[in-house]
C-alpha cells in the first residue's frame, strides 16, 4: 500500500477537522458517552487558529490523494520527561485501512517529527479502555509503553 505523508498546513485544517471529528465520534459511539461537544465547522476554525499561532501541527496520509490518516500534536515542556515534549492530542486511521500498517507509518511519521525538533519524548492518551484495548495494544506494539494515571478534565467556560 502505497501511503505519502505530509506534515500539514492551515490549508489542511478541513481535513484535519472532519479525520478528528470522525474520531470523536467513533469513541463516544463505543463508549455510549457524550464525551466531546465538537463540530465540524467550529473544529475546522479552532484548527486555523491554534495552527495559525504555532500551538498545534499535523501530519496527514494520503492513500491515492485521500486523506485516510491523521495526527495532531502539541509541543511542550515537562521536568520530569527531560524538557521539551511531544503530546499526540488526536491519533486517527480510518476503518478501512486499519490492520494495514497504515498506523505504524503514521508513528514513525511523528517520531521522526519529533527527533527534528529534540523532543525528549512522546506522550498521549488512549481512548478510554476497555472499550479501546486493541488501541492500546497497537501504541504498546509501535514503541509506546503505558506511564499509568487517567486521562483528567476540567471544563471552564
Amino acid at each position: 500500500m502505497d501511503i505519502s505523508f505530509k506534515v500539514a498546513t492551515r490549508e489542511d485544517c478541513e481535513i484535519i477537522a472532519e479525520m478528528v471529528v470522525q474520531l470523536t465520534t467513533e469513541i463516544c459511539q463505543l463508549t455510549r458517552a457524550q464525551h466531546f461537544e465538537i463540530d465540524l465547522k467550529s473544529t475546522a476554525r479552532r484548527c486555523f487558529k491554534l495552527m495559525g499561532e504555532g500551538h498545534y501541527s499535523a501530519i496527514i496520509g494520503f492513500y491515492q490523494n485521500e486523506p485516510i490518516a491523521v495526527a495532531t500534536m502539541t509541543e511542550t515542556y515537562a521536568l520530569y520527561a527531560g524538557g521539551k515534549i511531544g503530546v499526540v492530542q488526536e491519533f486517527y486511521v480510518s476503518d478501512a485501512y486499519r490492520s494495514h500498517g497504515v498506523g505504524s507509518m503514521l508513528i514513525e511519521q511523528v517520531q521522526a517529527y519529533g527527533h527534528e525538533r529534540s523532543w525528549s519524548c512522546l506522550e498521549l492518551c488512549t481512548p478510554p479502555l476497555p472499550e479501546f484495548e486493541r488501541t492500546l495494544s497497537f501504541y504498546q506494539r509501535n514503541g509506546l509503553v503505558p506511564v499509568g494515571g487517567r486521562k483528567m478534565r476540567q471544563m471552564f467556560t
